[in-house]
C-alpha cells in the first residue's frame, strides 16, 4: 500500500471539502492515485446521499449575499432533516457561500425562481472540479441526513438600485430588498419589516384587479348575509380593499418600527419619493413553494 502524505491529504480535503479520515480512505483505496481518490469519494457519498434520499427535510436555513457593493442580492434555502444540523457551522456555511456563488455567477441572470439543476452543476469552489451536487454528496455523508436545495433568487439591479438583506430567526426567513434613493440602513430597516410583517406585494400596482374583485364579492357577500342594506354594502366593500391593501402592501402597511407612520412614509422621509418604486424577495423557510429539489 503506498505511503500517504499529509500533502496528499490536504490537497485532497481542499478538492473535495470530504472529512480527513475520509480523504485518508479514499487515498489508501486508490494507492495514493489523487484522481481515483476523488472518484471514490464522489462515488461513496453519491451511495449515501442515495440511502437518505427519501428521507424529509423540514428544517434548513435559508441564505443570503449582497455581492460587488450592493448591486446583486441572492437568497437560497437549503434544507436537512432537523434543527440540528441547520445549526452547524458546516451547514450555515454551505448555504452561506451558495448565496454568494448564486450573486457572483452572472449566467443565472436574474430570477426569482432559479434553477435548481443548473445551480447543482456548478464547480463548487474556484478551486475544485467537484460540483455543486458533489458538494451537497458530501455533506450529506459527513453530517448523516438527507440534505437538499429547495430554490433560489437572484435579483440584479435597475438605475439606480442596491441591495439589502436580512435573514431572520436562525435563518428561518431570509429577505432581499430592492430600493432606489435612501441609504443601506433604510433598506435594512425595510428587510427587517418585510421578514417580520409579511407583504404580498411591494406597491398597490402590483395588485391585480381581480384580486380587487374578490376581495369585494367576498365582502358583499358577508354585507348581504349580515342583513346590510345595498347603499352600504358598496361602502363596505370600499372599506374591504383598503383594509386588504393596508394588509398586504408593503408600502401601505403600519412601520414595524414606528406604527404611527405608513412604510411609504417613512421611505419617501428617509429616501425620497423616488425610493417608493422599490421590490422585495422573501424566503420562509419550508412554506408551500414548488421547487425542483437537488
Amino acid at each position: 500500500m503506498s505511503h500517504i502524505t499529509v500533502q496528499q491529504l490536504k490537497e485532497l480535503r481542499q478538492r473535495t471539502g470530504a472529512g480527513m479520515l475520509d480523504c485518508r480512505q479514499a487515498l489508501e483505496q486508490a494507492e495514493g492515485n489523487m484522481e481515483q481518490a476523488i472518484e471514490y469519494l464522489r462515488k461513496q457519498a453519491a451511495a449515501e446521499a442515495a440511502k437518505r434520499a427519501a428521507r424529509l427535510t423540514g428544517e434548513g436555513q435559508v441564505g443570503s449575499y449582497i455581492h460587488h457593493d450592493a448591486k446583486v442580492g441572492a437568497l437560497v434555502e437549503v434544507n436537512c432533516e432537523t434543527d440540528f444540523v441547520a445549526r452547524t457551522s458546516d451547514f450555515r456555511s454551505f448555504a452561506d457561500g451558495l448565496a454568494d456563488q448564486i450573486a457572483a455567477h452572472d449566467a443565472f441572470a436574474e430570477t426569482r425562481t432559479g434553477d435548481v439543476e443548473q445551480l447543482a452543476a456548478l464547480p463548487a469552489t474556484d478551486r475544485t472540479t467537484e460540483t455543486v451536487a458533489d458538494a451537497v454528496s458530501h455533506l450529506v455523508a459527513k453530517l448523516g441526513e438527507n440534505i437538499a436545495i429547495r430554490r433560489f433568487a437572484r435579483l440584479e439591479p435597475g438605475p439606480g438600485e442596491r441591495f439589502a438583506s436580512y435573514v431572520h430567526g436562525n435563518g428561518r426567513i431570509g429577505v432581499l430588498v430592492g430600493i432606489r434613493g435612501g441609504d443601506l440602513e433604510l433598506g435594512k430597516d425595510l428587510a427587517m419589516h418585510v421578514a417580520a410583517s409579511d407583504p404580498r406585494f411591494a406597491g398597490r400596482a402590483e395588485v391585480t384587479p381581480a384580486m380587487l374583485e374578490t376581495e369585494r364579492e367576498i365582502a358583499r357577500a358577508q354585507a348581504t348575509q349580515a342583513g346590510k342594506p345595498a347603499n352600504v354594502v358598496d361602502r363596505i366593500a370600499d372599506g374591504k380593499v383598503e383594509k386588504f391593501y393596508q394588509e398586504t402592501v408593503l408600502t401601505e402597511q403600519a412601520f414595524v418600527k414606528d406604527p404611527e407612520k405608513t412604510v411609504g412614509q417613512v421611505v419617501v422621509e428617509r429616501g425620497g419619493k423616488d425610493a417608493l418604486d422599490l421590490r422585495f424577495v422573501r424566503f420562509k423557510l419550508g412554506e408551500a413553494a414548488p421547487r425542483s429539489e437537488v
